[in-house]
């Protein structure tokens, strides 16, 4: 133990407890050393350069100071000039003076008027105290800025000629004799040019501005071009005194004469001195300022291309839009520019573009345009650099356009750079809206704080869906959402150009139902009867309302919806209402002249109630399968909504049609009803569909594959079905179906061919599940993918019903064999992005193009949706070079668009008929948001891409011969809205064309001849294999062996080459010549056809496919031919002469003639949006009233 102790070491004394109570003293009293920081400008040479240097402000003041001195001087020099009279003496001060005259004969100089001048002693005073400040100024600044080098700073020009002007001066105050010497002080104009300089630089720095370089340069030439004057006319008139002794203004004529080589010669120097001078500055002139003008110009030429600014007041007192491209083009500029001064009330806004590219040169053709050029502003820059968005004034703009470079090989990455912009934007100026076009679905949620945002990818699946559905629905959005007056076509011959033009002019608009003439009247009655008499009195066509403590707006809330007159009601009309006229005496004027539609709805209000419930049927679904009708829908009166009421459906008396009642009731309301609950379908399934059936359940879909997505009741599978099973063209541990034909689909197929499976094909699956689509009318989807889908994607679909992908190109025709395109009724094809990198822009279509182009011939019946880049490319589509009808179709078009229409492609075939569309039609919904903010929550509403509870949907019927007995457009209106409470938009209408009368007469003539000739022998040719075919029954779609096709071609090669030979007979003469040419050529055409039968076949046996299915235009079905005819899906392959053409009639007159095979666009109610989830004894009831009358009416595809 003592040797522990003696081990320790003693405490230090600052440890001990003295210490510990009072703390460690010698801690505080450390040595702690003070750092002062920047002690390098605490010297005074430091703080005279911080002063008069590197401050901004301060050196923006000793910079004037400097400016105002060298002015000064110049106006006292000449001040000196004006006093100074050479003939009063000359001589040094206090020195007797001389006089002088100048001789013109003698050669000599007397140098003493050039030496000498008279200067006052208060002139003196005042010229020598400006020289002893300018003096000093400028030894201090040469001692501040001095780095080294004392030479440099002693020879700078701008030295030295301060060092001439002011040490003179101050010798003279020593040595008063030289008290009138000259001394060149007029040189100090030069040291104001550069002190001014100097001064815009710090003026710009010290208010935190950037610098006009084109200001800056200008400058720079204006004050060059005065100090060349200004000397010139100091130097001359003082070297003149010793010669002509020129005042100071005729030295300043003599100057600018000289200067602007005009030469009068009336004033011409006398020395030879001043001659030297003027020389001197010639040759200065000549070199000087071609260098100025030569940077203006080009510095003119840059500010071109940059733009220049959008100025401060012109921000504060106009109203201007930001539109924000990565890249320009003028399709895009021409279609921005149309759509959005369209608009009465935009007229005085300005546009401004930023752009980070410099300006394409048919974009500064156009912006040069006097039209254009006083209100598009164009300016090179970037929206995420805050000097550009400062040049634009985007913190006083009205709203800011962004759009998406959909040119771009990877969309995502221009989807990313417009996020950023959008940020950018947002930082900047927080109060600007913001208008956002987004390319891909997944990266909608970054912009969710944009006012509005466009998907493009989301409207254009959900698009391309609902054109299965709905025929033309693509053309039916894109006329709703362009600006038209409606006048294109007026002045055609045609009668369907005309309609079709004139019906094109209906867009939506908006109004306050107490503010409005046309639905006042109708406060407090139902939707549906304000809907119809709105359409019946004003010809108005009302879709939809939003209530005023909601922001939701309800398409078609049906009839229980009672209007009040806070409502905003959305209408379908040529203009709104606020520029519309009332003329009340016009009904009975038409009275008077017997007019043919007045008639339409009289006595239909004092119907009874039996007679109400007669007109009564079930509700139509939508159109889906055309040919392949039920056998018993054409007959009874209840199997159609449209059917002939029983009491007055004969004899002379016309039909009349049930009234639509002002308050709903539930008696009149059975089908809404029966549609929020479909338990039919599983209570009644077929014995073939059992089983098929059954599976089936209705719910939300588990897995979105994006955020943002609006959840839509669907179809589901109970189960998800595993990846293997979503393979169409590969067996699996499930099942061994390796081809269509196998899994015996009851409906036809869908087929969708697109590059990639993108977030946005979700969107087309949707529609086509969707919760009031009958179960039995669900078609069966084939992805046809370029590229492998990834398993998020398969995640999303697997729990659909009947929806298949598989690996493949449009171009392959194996691929679209092994799909199953002979058993589909519809392929869309996706426009690609790998395509966008074509060299050409416009030759990004080339290959879809030709390969629809292709399909059409090989698969003549299949209905074939394709998407385009550009929409000036659709003229390709169904492409006849030797079609005067297409020619003329040409002309129509370029006559349109050279009176300025928005719409001169409308009238192409392809495009009017819904077969072809761009994505880039759709960017005027972005730019009419503006105006209508209300337009994109409705369109997307339209293409079921948002469900809101209580809202209706659009859907489509088509209208048969046994519906013929409505007869108009408008008792059309009156049975739907009385039977099912669904309110008609428009008509799609197909009908067969000759060609018009605009055509020359012997054209015309021999088109008619040849239509009949061909028509009629192409009938009696194919009645033969119609009618057997008819016979046997079944579904009508197979064809003979590969055998048998040589054949065949003999048997129908010969009975045409006996009628050719018996017509030859009958005719003689030049025109018999040509009708037998006509006949070979049709003979030579349907060999080709039977060419391309063949190559499928052979194709499809050396798959293993069965060739069963195949059909071409020869084996086609009576049925088959007159609805593909109907829809316009053979307009190239039945006759060449006669054609079959579609079109949309957007909200048609009410006397407007129905016809076979219309199809009407309905925006039917929502099923659910009235149904209390605990009355299940009513559900049951109605059920099983359905059962007892008709169980196949839920499931009929006609009306």
């Amino acid at each position: 133990m003592s040797d522990l102790d003696s081990e320790l070491v003693p405490l230090p004394p600052r440890y001990r407890f003295r210490d510990l109570l009072l703390g460690d003293q010698s801690f505080q009293n450390d040595d702690r050393v003070q750092v002062e920081f920047y002690v390098n400008e605490n010297t005074f040479k430091e703080r005279l350069k911080l002063f008069f240097i590197k401050n901004q402000r301060s050196s923006l003041r000793i910079r004037l100071l400097n400016f105002s001195l060298k002015l000064l001087t110049c106006l006292l020099y000449i001040v000196r000039v004006l006093l100074d009279d050479p003939a009063l003496g000359i001589g040094c001060w206090g020195c007797p003076k001389q006089n002088y005259t100048f001789n013109e004969s003698s050669s000599e100089i007397n140098w003493a008027p050039i030496l000498w001048v008279e200067r006052k002693t208060a002139l003196w005073a005042t010229q020598v105290t400006v020289a002893a400040v300018s003096f000093l100024e400028t030894t201090l600044l040469t001692y501040l800025s001095y780095k080294g080098n004392i030479w440099e700073q002693i020879f700078r020009v701008a030295f030295v000629l301060e060092m001439i002007n002011t040490l003179p001066f101050i010798i003279t105050i020593f040595w008063p004799p030289l008290r009138n010497l000259f001394i060149p002080v007029f040189l100090n104009c030069w040291l104001a040019k550069h002190a001014l300089e100097n001064m815009i630089n710090d003026f710009h720095r010290a208010i935190l501005r950037t610098q006009s370089a084109m200001f800056n340069q200008v400058l720079i030439l204006f004050c060059t071009l005065l100090c060349l004057v200004f000397t010139g006319t100091c130097g001359i008139q003082h070297l003149e005194r010793a010669g002509g002794n020129l005042s100071l203004l005729t030295s300043f004529y003599f100057c600018i004469v000289t200067f602007s080589t005009v030469g009068y010669g009336d004033v011409t120097p006398k020395i030879w001195p001043s001659q030297l001078l003027v020389a001197i500055m010639i040759c200065v002139a000549l070199v000087v300022l071609p260098l100025q003008f030569e940077e203006l110009v080009y510095l003119w030429m840059e500010r071109q291309k940059s733009g220049g600014n959008y100025s401060r007041h012109r921000a504060q007192t106009e109203k201007h839009v930001i539109l924000c491209v990565s890249s320009l083009k003028i399709d895009l500029l021409m279609d921005f520019l149309n759509e959005f001064y369209a608009h009465p009330r935009l007229q005085d806004y300005y546009v401004v573009i930023l752009c980070p590219t410099e300006m394409d040169i048919q974009v500064r053709r156009v912006l040069q345009i006097p039209l254009w050029s006083q209100r598009v502003i164009y300016l090179q820059g970037s929206a995420l650099k805050d000097q550009d968005l400062m040049r634009a004034k985007m913190d006083n703009g009205e709203a800011c356009f962004i759009l998406s470079s959909r040119n771009e090989v990877d969309r995502t990455a221009a989807d990313h750079q417009t996020i950023l912009r959008a940020w950018a934007v947002k930082d900047f100026a927080p109060n600007c809206p913001l208008y956002v076009q987004i390319l891909k679905p997944e990266n909608k949620f970054h912009v969710k704080f944009a006012e509005h945002v466009v998907c493009e990818e989301e409207c254009k699946y959900a698009m391309l869906a609902l054109s299965c559905i709905c025929p033309a629905t693509p053309t039916l959005i894109t006329l709703l959402v362009h600006t038209s007056r409606g006048q294109e076509g007026q002045d055609s011959p045609e009668q369907w150009q005309r309609m079709y033009g004139r019906c094109s002019g209906n867009e939506v608009y908006h109004i306050r139902m107490g503010d409005s003439k046309f639905f006042r009247e109708y406060e407090g009655k139902s939707f549906t009867y304000a809907a119809f008499h709105a359409h019946k009195k004003y010809g108005v066509c009302l879709i939809g309302l939003k209530r005023e403590e909601s922001k939701s707006i309800l398409l078609n809330p049906g009839p229980r919806h009672i209007l009040a007159a806070s409502d905003t009601c959305f209408y379908i009309n040529i203009t709104k209402e606020e520029n519309s006229a009332f003329i009340f005496k016009q009904e009975e004027k038409q009275k008077k002249k017997g007019f043919a539609g007045q008639g339409l709805y009289e006595g239909s209000s004092r119907l009874p109630v039996h007679s109400i419930i007669a007109s009564m049927g079930t509700v139509a679904m939508d159109l889906q399968n055309t040919e392949c009708q039920p056998a018993q829908s054409g007959g009874g009166s209840g199997g159609s909504k449209l059917a002939l009421p029983t009491e007055n459906g004969s004899g002379s008396r016309r039909p009349s049609i049930a009234p639509v009642l002002e308050v709903a009731d539930s008696s009149t309301l059975l089908p809404c009803d029966l549609l929020s609950d479909q338990s039919e379908d599983e209570t009644t399934p077929s014995d073939e569909e059992g089983l098929s059936v059954v599976e089936y359940v209705k719910g939300y879909p588990p897995n979105s594959p994006y955020i943002g997505s609006s959840p839509t009741l669907c179809h589901l599978l109970p189960v998800k079905a595993p990846f293997c099973c979503l393979r169409l063209d590969k067996g699996c541990k499930h099942n061994s179906y390796e081809d269509a034909k196998a899994y015996g689909f009851k409906n036809r197929l869908i087929i969708v061919s697109a590059e990639t499976a993108g977030n946005g094909l979700y969107n087309f699956i949707v529609p086509l599940r969707a919760y009031y689509r009958p179960r039995r009318e669900l078609n069966p989807i084939v992805l046809l993918l370029d590229n492998r889908p990834d398993h998020h994607f398969l995640e999303a679909i697997c729990c659909f019903p009947m929806v298949y992908y598989m690996e493949g190109s449009v171009d392959n025709l194996d691929s679209l064999l092994q799909c199953g395109i002979i058993y589909a009724d519809n392929l869309v094809v996706v426009d690609k992005e790998s395509t966008m990198s074509a060299k050409e822009d416009y030759m990004a279509d080339a290959k879809t193009i030709v390969n629809v182009q292709t399909m059409f011939r090989l698969f003549p019946s299949l209905s074939i949706t394709t998407e385009l880049t550009h929409p000036s490319n659709m003229r390709f589509m169904q492409f006849r070079a030797k079609d005067s009808y297409s020619l003329a179709l040409s002309r129509l078009e370029k006559r349109e668009r050279e009176n300025g229409s928005n719409l001169a492609f409308m009238f192409r075939l392809p495009f009017a008929a819904g077969r072809v569309f761009s994505i880039s039609m759709l960017d005027t919904l972005l730019y009419q948001s503006f105006v209508k903010d209300y337009m994109i929550p409705i369109t997307r509403l339209l293409l079921g891409l948002d469900t809101t509870p209580g809202s209706g949907y659009l859907c489509a019927m088509k209208v048969t011969e046994d519906d013929l007995w409505i007869r108009t457009y408008g008792r059309l209106f009156q049975k739907l809205c009385s039977s099912s409470a669904e309110i008609p938009i428009g008509i799609y209408r197909t009908e067969s064309h000759v060609f018009s009368s605009s055509e020359p007469h012997n054209l015309r003539a021999q088109s008619q001849v040849s239509v009949s000739m061909e028509h009629h022998e192409e009938t009696r040719e194919a009645q033969g294999p119609w009618g057997s075919r008819a016979g046997t029954g079944g579904g009508g779609h197979t064809v003979g062996g590969g055998s048998a096709e040589r054949p065949l071609l003999r048997r129908k090669s010969l009975p045409w080459a006996r009628r050719l030979s018996r017509k030859g007979a009958r005719h003689t003469g030049k025109a018999a010549a040509e009708e037998i040419s006509q006949q070979r050529l049709r003979l030579h055409q349907r060999s080709e056809r039977q060419e391309l039968s063949e190559l499928v076949k052979n194709r499809m046996k050396h798959l293993g496919l069965p060739t069963t299915g195949y059909e071409d235009v020869a084996n086609l079905t009576a049925s088959d031919v007159m609805n593909r005819v109907n829809l316009g899906y053979l307009q190239d392959e039945m006759n060449d002469q006669q054609n079959t053409l579609s079109y949309v009639l957007i909200n048609p007159p009410p006397d407007t003639r129905l016809e076979p095979n219309d199809i009407v666009y309905l925006i039917r109610s929502d099923p659910l949006a009235h149904v209390a989830s605990s009355s299940r004894s009513r559900k049951s009831s109605c059920s099983n009233k359905l059962a007892s009358c008709n169980p196949e009416t839920r499931d009929e595809t006609q009306f």
